[in-house]
């Protein structure tokens, strides 16, 4: 996760598109009915989909090829075609998305419904400096790999995009640069940003909150995963909520009005872009250094991986992207009910 100041920024400046006030045009201009009705998101339909059981061996494995400090523009270069390779074998064709100063990698598998667009599923793979990075964020580029091997081979009603975001450490770049290309995000419907799922602790007092958090904690425990979402985008949260399993870790979901203006420690990952264009995404968290004494230290490394916790939460993101992939309609939170808890 990095510094939230960049986006801050740009969301304090960014300005709404100019709209016609139909009172202050001439009475022979204005128009016959002053007031436009929107039209009405598609009623959503979604059900859940178990997604193929992931595999724990090919996980682990891409986390440990990953576990080295990737802050440099050789190492980052390395990271890339290690992703590349492991796409590659899995039938993907990845393509590359420069940007300033550096280098998204970016891959599409075509649904049976144009018309119901797309979900992307997305993680950073850089690292700070000095660090390993193995939860932050070997897990997230883990997950998304081993998703595109699982499937490969599927037809969904949706398309699935996987990205891979270069420079989040230093302020979002790469989430930015491709959430602000409308070539790139014309037919999303939502996103799913994974950002550390490797970290679990289990000890009364091992897990922290941010003081804003408006709600009453779930746990003081770090065994449960965090899915953070925006309002306007409901069912990107619900779909982590359904057909809970017994052997996978609980899900914690924190719906975030206002595009996180008043919970500053939401906007701290690559969903944050998407929030700012307006696209609904959710990040899937253990919620880092809230948890983890190895959060942007030398200690992130393989060893300090819960594999349990990692593995399943792993399975989780899988089958709720299955999900999303197969529902059908707007994912926007008036083409659902709201009026039930949101908790976990």
């Amino acid at each position: 996760m990095s510094a939230i100041a960049i986006i801050l920024v740009s969301l304090t400046h960014h300005q709404s598109p100019v709209s016609f006030d139909p009172s202050d045009a001439p009475l022979s201009q204005q128009p016959a009915d002053p007031v436009p009705t929107l039209p009405e998101p598609s009623p959503l339909s979604m059900e859940f989909r178990r997604a193929p059981v992931v595999v724990p061996d090919r996980l682990m494995a891409d986390l440990e090829a990953l576990a080295f400090d990737r802050s440099t523009p050789d190492s980052r270069e390395q990271s890339r075609e290690y992703i590349r390779s492991r796409l590659i074998a899995a039938g993907w064709t990845p393509q590359s998305q420069p940007f300033a100063e550096g280098i998204n990698i970016i891959a599409k598998k075509p649904g049976r419904n144009p018309t119901e667009g797309s979900i992307l599923l997305g993680a950073h793979y850089d690292t700070v400096p000095g660090s390993a990075g193995a939860s932050d964020n070997g897990s997230g580029v883990a997950v998304l790999l081993e998703v595109a091997r699982l499937l490969q081979d599927w037809q969904t009603e949706r398309s699935l995009e996987l990205a891979f975001f270069d420079l989040e450490e230093i302020g979002l770049h790469g989430s930015f640069a491709f959430a602000s290309d409308q070539n790139l995000v014309a037919d999303l419907r939502g996103a799913i940003v994974v950002d550390m799922v490797g970290y679990a602790c289990y000890e009364a007092g091992c897990q922290d909150y941010p003081s804003q958090l408006p709600i009453q904690p779930p746990s003081d425990r770090g065994d449960f995963v965090a899915v953070i979402g925006d309002t306007e985008h409901l069912p990107l949260l619900e779909v982590f909520q359904m057909e809970t399993a017994a052997d996978l870790p609980p899900v914690y979901t924190l719906p975030v009005p206002f595009k996180g203006l008043l919970i500053p420690d939401t906007l701290r990952s690559d969903h944050a872009s998407f929030w700012y264009q307006g696209i609904g995404a959710v990040l899937v968290t253990d919620t880092g250094n809230l948890r983890s004494p190895h959060y942007h230290q030398p200690s992130d490394t393989p060893q300090s991986i819960d594999r349990a916790f990692f593995i399943s939460s792993a399975q989780r993101i899988a089958d709720a992207t299955v999900t999303l992939l197969e529902s059908q309609g707007s994912l926007e939170t008036n083409s659902i009910r709201t009026d039930e808890n949101l908790g976990m």
